[in-house]
């Protein structure tokens, strides 16, 4: 099995100077499990660079899913988007270094602090986010050190922990929509995953600046930056957009609900319209207008200047489209569809 590194591999950044778009999936596992592994391989055939599934908990086991991927891939990066109160983030630390290992050096992980719709069912709360998080992420390099760690930090602590499997250098992402996690992603991770077109400037800003007041260790590469999105671009895909919508609205921060042309009417109607009926409701009410400021949509022609004005105005490195159903041929023309765009928007070089 070929691999882009070993498992104590480089962090680097994807692309530097964004020069070159890197195409991504994340897949949220409702599938089945042969469908999903089979997604990976079509991504990988097609040119993507990354996948990274959604460990939602009761669904499929990511890592079980990324192990299996590892042994039927050979280049494409595998990476968990997980959270710190539904393992114990030691635990994560073995599972991607499992992975690492399986793969020849190519996980990756993207840190979230939890919704609702994972930590409800376990009767977890969503207690001191920011701190636990910081806390991860200081598990998890401490550990892939390969060191016998003892540690006490603010939430979570260490003792005598080593892993079995030695060192491994594993990027560590962030999704992050609140100014405080954007800023400990600009402050302590390697990448930062955004998900709403029309924030993108602000966040990346409130993230860089974090970034640039803490001193940085001469030579360490600029912060990875990722826009996961779905594209919209054929009729259907934008009705689907508009009842996902509700989603988006219920746990925004306000800087994105400004940055969403709403006004306070407007996101009162949009969440009295969810509490009442839910998504369906909420898509009654959201015009194309609306979507177009919470992601790309249009022809594809469109989609892919929208998505090249994008990759220039915020030097994206990375574009990952979102797969939220089953369906391998649907999702597979998807992908080919996507890749196509994307290819289309990259900057002359």
């Amino acid at each position: 099995m070929s691999s882009e590194g070993s498992p104590n591999g480089s962090t680097e950044k994807v692309h530097s100077g964004a020069t070159s778009l890197a195409l991504g999936l994340q897949i949220v596992p409702t599938m089945g499990s042969t469908e999903l592994i089979d997604t990976i391989v079509c991504a990988e055939r097609l040119g993507y660079s990354h996948c990274m599934i959604a460990d939602e908990g009761l669904m499929l086991d990511v890592y079980a899913l990324l192990g299996a991927a590892a042994l039927q891939t050979d280049t494409i990066r595998l990476g968990a988007v997980t959270n710190p109160y539904t393992r114990h983030p030691a635990a994560t630390a073995a599972a991607l270094a499992t992975i690492n290992e399986m793969s020849g050096g190519r996980a990756f992980v993207t840190l979230v602090a939890g919704g609702t719709m994972v930590l409800h069912p376990m009767g977890l709360e969503r207690s001191a986010p920011l701190t636990l998080l910081a806390d991860t992420i200081s598990t998890l390099r401490m550990l892939w050190s390969g060191e016998s760690v003892t540690w006490q930090g603010r939430k979570l602590c260490l003792q005598d922990a080593q892993l079995a499997m030695g060192a491994h250098a594993i990027p560590i992402w962030i999704a992050a929509r609140g100014e405080k996690m954007l800023g400990l992603a600009g402050t302590e991770a390697d990448g930062l995953v955004l998900m709403v077109k029309s924030d993108l400037e602000d966040a990346i800003s409130i993230a860089e600046d974090a970034r640039a007041s803490k001193t940085v260790q001469e030579g360490a590469a600029p912060m990875t930056r990722v826009y996961l999105d779905r594209l919209a671009y054929r009729p259907e895909m934008i009705e689907e957009a508009k009842h996902l919508y509700g989603y988006a609205i219920m746990d925004s921060p306000p800087r994105i609900l400004k940055n969403l042309g709403l006004n306070e009417d407007e996101i009162a109607q949009l969440k009295q319209a969810f509490a009442q009926g839910g998504p369906e409701a909420v898509g009654q009410l959201v015009t194309d207008e609306l979507i177009a400021e919470y992601q790309i949509a249009g022809t594809p022609d469109q989609c892919r200047d929208q998505l090249r004005q994008m990759i220039s105005a915020h030097q994206l490195d990375a574009f990952f489209v979102n797969i939220i159903s089953p369906g391998l041929t649907a999702n597979s023309e998807m992908l080919t569809e996507v890749a196509a765009i994307a290819a289309a928007a990259q900057p002359s070089s």
